[in-house]
């Protein structure tokens, strides 16, 4: 055997040797680690199957009648329930770490905006975590309404932008490009109007909105001089 290859083995040997050496010295710390892994594993799937599933089940069950209250209109019992039935408000209370109850957030939101109360609103608008592109473009597009009944019309132009950013399609995004159009105008930002209403024309000339930019854009182009 060559000389190389011998130190090689030893080496190789050496390694082996000290590793099985620090496995036996340790051998009570890696039980504790593997077991604590385990530990946490077993944890997550029974908080995941044997708390939380049964949690997310039942909160469908009940938000279903706030749902109802909310397509009639009915804000104030879709909020707040009534004697048989959980409100939005009692979603979120009672089952806040389900989907079902971070959905409550969003009817919350367009339930606030409804009524005018824009700050409870943007509050419940804010803490939903959007899943669904379309659901989450209403929901940024929502928040901006409400900051521009506020008079905020920077932070409205952001979530206006933001709902077009989420929303690349005939339906909504002209619609925010129009609110954002108009409130540029609001602060006789004329030009900036003028281009989102220049961009409704050339990309989404089928929808509504594209079917009558012209005159929102003629209009644009007097107030810009």
């Amino acid at each position: 055997m060559a000389k190389d290859q011998e130190e090689i083995i030893v080496d190789v040997e050496e390694v082996y040797s000290k590793t099985e050496g620090w496995v036996v010295e340790n051998q009570k710390s890696l039980s504790i680690i593997v077991g604590a892994i385990v530990l946490m594993l077993v944890s997550y799937f029974a908080y995941k199957n044997i708390y939380l599933a049964p949690q997310e089940e039942e909160a469908k069950e009940q938000i279903w009648q706030a749902q109802q209250s909310f397509a009639k209109d009915e804000l104030d019992v879709a909020l707040n329930g009534s004697d048989v039935a959980y409100g939005f408000l009692d979603i979120i209370d009672k089952y806040g770490i389900t989907e079902t109850a971070n959905l409550a957030h969003y009817y919350a939101g367009i339930s606030y905006l409804r009524l005018g109360q824009y700050q409870d609103a943007i509050e419940y608008l804010e803490n939903y975590d959007c899943q669904d592109i379309m659901v989450c473009a209403v929901a940024l597009g929502a928040t901006g309404d409400a900051y521009m009944e506020l008079g905020e019309v920077d932070k409205a132009l952001n979530y206006y932008n933001s709902a077009v950013e989420h929303s690349d399609n005939d339906l909504t995004a002209p619609i925010y490009l129009m609110k954002a159009a108009r409130a540029h105008e609001e602060v006789g930002d004329y030009n900036e109007a003028l281009d989102l209403y220049k961009r409704i024309q050339n990309d989404y000339s089928n929808s509504n909105e594209g079917r009558l930019i012209e005159k929102y854009i003629a209009r644009a182009e007097g107030l810009a001089g």
